[in-house]
């Protein structure tokens, strides 16, 4: 290895963010408000003007909300009702809603268009002195050491040759998409396989008369295809394209669109917004993380869209990854805290990539047969109570369930909810029993909720060695929440505090930043919690310069404004 240049003195340690995508305009945002001083470098001159992704989870937009940034969104997006699914000759099968219950606080899937969502994700970070954008910059070279990573970037304003220097950072997150040259340069595989014979068209277009709240899946065998309805009349179509109708990636004949769009609509070529034929991959890295340089969104894992989980998948890996650099930054934790990025992430990252294959093959059948035969299992389904919440409830989705890492699993009561997403259900606050979000009285850091205990029960908890928590008091039942001790109280706000609770008195839940739960315990456990996470968080001193963490400002955007 060669002989590094010498440390910058002074300055908080930089997190450097390659691509001004979705996923790393989010990441930049969660970073920003966690106090981490940020450089994003993106190649193009502007956000893009391409409608990519069309589809934001519930997941995604408690993400946002943890950023300050939901109030900002909501104006951009459809609160959607889910999928409703079509079979041979387009005949109705099921209508896929999700449970029907706000779990995360968010509608469960909400159609947008990707270019709003990055103009929002970009104005939002001009909230932080700390955070720095620079468009029409792209990555040349990285090299890594121990202790820092030195960047060589290249920018031209257009008008004269590019202009070339180094920075140094702490961290490299690598969210340049499927072409990453990040991770091009770490020399990192993908594994999996690409789908070549496989050509979709992806058509938007305005003055569009559906106005459907959910997107509609159209498993019809001689012309399979999507239609996601937005905002203002847009809409998205996807077609699959039979042998020699277009090439991926070559120009689409107008008449071409105009022929495929005729059943659903009259269309003019000043109403195609973005017409493309593409092919689709599943392929996943070999390793997210490669010293101090970690993979997002496309530069981690590509998927078919069949599921709908691609940009989603992004967020989560900024949800789970932001958080720990923050922590390991300011001398919280461990560096074997950010390992866990890649334990925790992988499997569920894959078992997205097996599910939007299988949704691809069993939807989108171009075999008559496979498709009869399709329908007939789904018409029977839908004829039992446990088939019917199945397919209605998208069971089928994999479980999030984070099983190794950064959790402590449990025994007895609270076991299914070890390494799970908490839930946001609308909680009082007291003393005045104010109506509020439970992730929004949470703040941004550790929370440790205790269920129905007594101050006897938290007396074990203060010499343990937990992480810094925001200790809360979860008051069950019919009563009001009163603050004590030096912690915050909640109680049921809409019945879903209980429902979710109430199998769990006397125990505490230990919550993580990304909001998801890492153990829950007995106050006589709480030393084994303590043992198990300290391999994570054990500390260490803080980064030169790191100061303390800044306050996480919010954001209020009127409607329109971005």
């Amino acid at each position: 290895m060669a002989t590094p240049p010498p440390a910058s003195s002074g300055a908080a340690p930089l997190v450097l963010v390659v691509g001004a995508g979705p996923v790393g305009l989010t990441a930049a945002n969660l970073l920003g408000a966690l106090g981490v001083r940020v450089l994003v470098v993106e190649r193009h001159t502007t956000t893009s003007d391409d409608a990519k992704a069309i589809s934001l989870d519930d997941e995604s937009l408690r993400t946002l909300q943890l950023a300050g940034l939901d109030e900002a969104v909501y104006p951009i997006i459809v609160p959607g009702t889910g999928t409703r699914y079509y079979g041979v000759g387009g005949r109705p099968l099921v209508h896929a809603r999700g449970t029907g219950v706000r779990r995360y606080g968010h509608p469960f899937k909400n159609p947008f268009a990707q270019p709003d969502l990055e103009r929002v994700l970009r104005s939002a970070l001009d909230r932080f002195p700390h955070v720095d954008v620079r468009f029409g910059t792209r990555l040349v070279e990285l090299s890594q050491y121990p202790d820092r990573v030195w960047a060589t970037l290249a920018s031209s304003d257009g008008d004269s040759d590019e202009v070339t220097r180094q920075i140094e950072a702490a961290y490299v997150l690598a969210c340049d998409g499927g072409r990453s040259t990040v991770r091009e340069q770490l020399s990192v595989p993908m594994r999996g396989r690409s789908y070549p014979d496989d050509v979709w068209l992806v058509v938007d277009t305005l003055e569009d008369p559906h106005d459907e709240r959910y997107g509609m899946h159209v498993g019809d065998p001689d012309r399979p295809l999507v239609i996601v309805p937005g905002r203002e009349g847009r809409c998205r179509y996807e077609f699959r394209l039979r042998q020699g109708e277009c090439a991926p990636g070559g120009a689409v004949p107008f008449g071409l669109v105009r022929e495929l769009l005729r059943p659903y609509r009259d269309i003019t070529s000043r109403q195609v917004e973005r017409s493309v034929a593409y092919t689709f991959h599943a392929l996943l890295a070999e390793r997210l993380r490669d010293g101090r340089c970690f993979l997002l969104g496309d530069a981690a894992h590509m998927m078919p869209p069949f599921a709908g989980q691609g940009l989603n998948s992004g967020v989560r890996d900024a949800a789970n990854l932001c958080w720990k650099v923050a922590e390991v930054l300011a001398g919280r934790a461990a560096d074997t805290l950010l390992d866990t990025y890649d334990v925790e992430r992988r499997p569920h990252a894959q078992a997205m990539i097996d599910l939007s294959v299988r949704l691809g093959r069993v939807v989108m059948t171009t075999d008559h047969r496979r498709a009869r035969v399709r329908d007939l299992c789904v018409r029977a389904a839908l004829r039992s109570r446990r088939g019917r919440r199945y397919l209605t409830e998208m069971r089928y989705r994999p479980d999030t369930r984070v099983r190794a890492g950064a959790v402590v699993p449990a025994d007895g009561p609270g076991q299914a909810l070890a390494g799970t997403l908490l839930y946001q259900p609308v909680v009082l606050q007291g003393p005045g029993c104010s109506l509020t979000r439970l992730d929004d009285l949470l703040g941004p850091g550790w929370s440790l909720l205790g269920i129905g205990l007594s101050d006897d029960d938290w007396t074990p908890v203060s010499a343990a060695g937990l992480p810094d928590a925001r200790r809360v008091d979860v008051v069950l039942g019919d009563r009001a929440p009163r603050e004590r001790g030096g912690r915050a109280a909640v109680a049921d706000g809409d019945g879903a505090l209980d429902a979710y609770l109430a199998s769990l008195p006397g125990r505490l839940m230990l919550v993580r930043p990304d909001r998801l739960i890492a153990a829950v315990f007995t106050p006589g456990q709480v030393e084994h919690v303590a043992r198990t996470l300290a391999r994570f968080l054990s500390r260490t001193r803080p980064a030169q310069g790191s100061g303390p963490e800044r306050p996480r400002p919010a954001l209020h955007l009127p409607p329109g404004e971005d």
